[in-house]
């Protein structure tokens, strides 16, 4: 996949990957969240796909790359928080889409924006032979709207490593009241694109621990705790990678 060329055959994308409808008024503003190291070649299969799915859902919206600069064990969650803090300080969006940059929705109608509860959009995923791996499941794609994102405080910052954060995730929502809305399984369905797993982003021993804890710790860590270090803001044709610096483990 060539970056031009996508771009190319999306005029109507603006630089750092924003586009709202010529004909219509959005119903959302939609923040599209990556969360992001060493994935550049998903990045552009991401970017092909997603592009021409988005405008044609008639979206209003903006394609934000995390990018965890360093070495530390990986850090989803905490990128996720990033990209709706630094994403809102550009436009006013109301919607959060955060996706795993190797998902790609395969049917138009699984729309990537936010409902009256938190939205699971990557149900059947060909890895799981296109089935939910369980039913709290809540990893890969997801929706919150800013008002949901902002009641449980965010994503915890303190999952380094591979797994466990999207449970806590699903837990807060949970604690605070909130079901899980999805699409159906033929809507819902997903292509990953294959790789292999990532260096520094090894299962977390820790997590099963931290997700028996959600309720104790989701007031004091998440949005409230966040700290960061933005390092560099690029804005491409087809999205705005923001390079962060989010500390370590023991910091």
């Amino acid at each position: 996949v060539n970056l031009e060329e996508v771009a190319r055959i999306n005029p109507q994308v603006k630089a750092g990957g924003r586009f709202a409808p010529k004909d219509c008024i959005a119903l959302q503003k939609v923040a599209i969240i990556i969360p992001f190291r060493n994935r550049e070649e998903h990045l552009k299969y991401w970017l092909y796909y997603l592009h021409p799915i988005l405008q044609r859902q008639q979206l209003d919206y903006g394609v934000y790359v995390i990018n965890q600069d360093g070495e530390e064990e990986f850090n989803r969650a905490k990128l996720l928080n990033i990209g709706f803090a630094e994403a809102l300080k550009e436009y006013d969006y109301d919607c959060f889409v955060f996706s795993d940059v190797d998902l790609i929705p395969m049917d138009d109608r699984n729309t990537y924006k936010c409902y009256s509860q938190p939205r699971h959009l990557s149900v059947s995923m060909d890895k799981f032979g296109f089935r939910l791996p369980y039913n709290q499941y809540f990893g890969g794609v997801s929706a919150l709207s800013k008002e949901q994102f902002t009641k449980i405080n965010g994503f915890p910052n303190n999952y380094w490593g591979w797994g466990g954060e999207d449970d806590d995730i699903y837990n807060r929502l949970v604690f605070k009241g909130m079901g899980i809305s999805r699409p159906d399984a033929v809507i819902g369905k997903c292509r990953m694109i294959r790789h292999s797993r990532d260096r520094k982003n090894e299962p977390n021993p820790e997590r099963f621990d931290r997700i028996a804890h959600t309720r104790e710790t989701m007031n004091s860590d998440g949005l409230n705790t966040l700290s960061y270090k933005v390092l560099r803001t690029d804005k491409y044709p087809l999205y705005t990678k923001i390079t962060v610096d989010i500390g370590s483990p023991n910091s």
